[in-house]
């Protein structure tokens, strides 16, 4: 018989409270967190990404947080090759891997691996850069609604780098992304796994992300703006574009006023959790706890009372 370590999955939307439940059940577990969060990788970069505090990591050793620059890029593909890393050098030591955060795409990579796209094409991305330069980027986003209505439905306008891509294959291969994604394999995942998804009643969640955008108002998301722009990072980076970065850009620049930048970053973040639902609710394998119907500790013993291992005859 040979006995398998289950890599632990905890997914769901911004600001449902997956980094506390995480890091109690790794506690519990003498785990360790491979964060699965496409902007926490970024340096610099930490209240707007309510990235875990230094008091949090300190609990529970994070990996994959604070690894590249702002300017540096980072694929999915990327992602997964540092996240096998990770969880193979954890899982060396003795220790269980969890994977935690809300990036559906990065979820993806690691247990099913990435899908047979077409290679990226300099040349065809530059010049969708330089026309979301010249003429914004939302003339992309409308592109892509025409052609993968699905995939725009995903991806935030602002999201220059996926937009793009899907663009990019939609051209090179004459198919939707939207559509090579879902024949993504999933019968022989690349690990042997169990996913739990957090959420929370609608209302109550938009209730948390709100509260969070103050919170992050108040510990100065602003200043960590005004210090990365004055590092010399380009506002129009792709990690500058993310919501909670391009409201702010957008009012230190002069196009709205204080109330309207706040009030749209606010919308734009519930936005973003609804997509990040949508995206996760598409795969049955996940198994979902509500925490406006269970309390924080009884939610974490679901979480570890629900594996140890698995069993191979």
């Amino acid at each position: 018989m040979v006995v398998i370590t289950l890599l632990l999955c905890i997914l769901g939307p911004t600001a449902v409270g997956k980094t506390e439940i995480a890091i109690a059940v790794a506690q519990r577990l003498n785990a360790e967190i491979v964060s699965a969060d496409s902007r926490q990788i970024y340096r610099y970069m930490d209240i707007g990404t309510a990235k875990p505090t230094p008091c949090q990591q300190a609990q529970v050793r994070h990996h994959l947080v604070d690894v590249v620059d702002p300017d540096e890029r980072f694929s999915v593909a990327d992602y997964q090759r540092a996240a096998d890393n990770a969880i193979g050098d954890i899982q060396s030591r003795g220790k269980r891997a969890m994977l935690v955060g809300g990036a559906g795409l990065y979820f993806r990579a690691i247990v099913d691996g990435l899908f047979d796209g077409p290679n990226a094409d300099p040349a065809f991305r530059g010049g969708l850069r330089a026309e979301a330069q010249k003429f914004g980027a939302e003339v992309l986003h409308r592109r892509l609604s025409r052609v993968d209505p699905e995939s725009a439905s995903r991806i935030h306008p602002n999201d220059l780098t996926r937009v793009i891509r899907a663009l990019e294959v939609y051209e090179k291969t004459g198919k939707v992304i939207s559509d090579l994604q879902k024949e993504w394999i999933r019968t022989s995942p690349r690990y042997s796994f169990v996913a739990f998804g957090i959420n929370r009643e609608r209302q109550e969640l938009y209730q948390r992300i709100e509260a969070r955008v103050d919170k992050m108002l108040e510990s100065g998301l602003l200043e960590e703006i005004q210090r990365l722009i004055a590092r010399g990072y380009d506002k129009n980076l792709p990690a500058m574009q993310g919501f909670g970065y391009k409201e702010l850009i957008d009012y230190l620049d002069g196009k709205y006023d204080w109330d309207t930048a706040v009030n749209l970053l606010k919308r734009n973040t519930r936005r973003y959790a609804k997509r990040q639902l949508t995206w996760f609710r598409n795969d049955p394998r996940i198994k979902w706890i509500n925490l406006s119907d269970i309390d924080f500790n009884t939610a974490v013993q679901v979480v570890h009372s629900s594996l140890d291992t698995i069993s191979i005859q």
